[in-house]
């Protein structure tokens, strides 16, 4: 078992990582004002999928496999660029608000409320997954908390994809549910909607510049 004290930097440091901007927080802060705290929440569930799957694969060594084939690391990521390009313009182009009234909300057919919520949680999941960064991220952070004194190296892997995982759920909660708490608000004012929808389009395209040119 880690011990609480090298747990606790580990935490420390996973805080560190999630307040930090990126392009996660981005699509959950866009996803829960214009859809509202369900879709947020989808968004967020694909999104711990996505590092699941990279704990995963970090530790199957996946992520020594991308250090060591530098074409397979830019081909993914040049794909996960294009795709956070691809996001960005499409809620540049989006209407002005799309979280319906409570009214409309009320007769919406259970089919056509499965629609928004399955593509925010398609869109969550390939925004992490296809950032290669994520990946290698969990194969650095993840062995340097790692002490082999300390008893079966794979249990503690688990034990810190695990809070990982949990950690990061908690912050996607938090930035879903702050941010649906302004849709109302930002619903009556009309610029306040296309400052948000055009800041957060720039900042995805400008996180699909940064991963396509690190």
């Amino acid at each position: 078992m880690i011990s609480a004290h090298l747990l606790a930097v580990y935490i420390a440091a996973l805080f560190v990582v999630y307040a930090v901007p990126g392009p996660d927080m981005a699509l959950i802060l866009q996803t829960s004002i214009a859809r509202g705290v369900r879709s947020g929440f989808a968004a967020a569930a694909g999104l711990g999928l996505s590092r699941a799957t990279h704990v995963t694969l970090s530790a199957c060594g996946m992520a020594a496999l991308l250090r060591n084939a530098p074409w397979l690391y830019d081909a993914v990521r040049y794909v996960g660029a294009v795709y956070l390009a691809w996001v960005g313009i499409q809620i540049f182009r989006s209407p002005g608000f799309a979280l319906p009234d409570e009214g409309r909300a009320a007769v919406a057919s259970n089919a056509a409320a499965a629609r928004p919520l399955r593509t925010a949680f398609i869109k969550g999941l390939l925004t992490n997954l296809l950032n290669p960064k994520a990946l290698l991220f969990c194969s650095v952070l993840l062995p340097q908390f790692v002490r082999p004194e300390a008893g079966p190296v794979a249990l503690q892997m688990i034990e810190l994809g695990v809070v990982l995982l949990v950690t990061g759920a908690c912050f996607d909660a938090l930035y879903a549910t702050g941010a649906a708490r302004i849709a109302s608000w930002m619903r009556a004012h009309p610029l306040a909607q296309t400052l948000q929808r055009w800041t957060f389009s720039a900042a995805l395209i400008g996180f699909a510049l940064r991963l396509s040119l690190d």
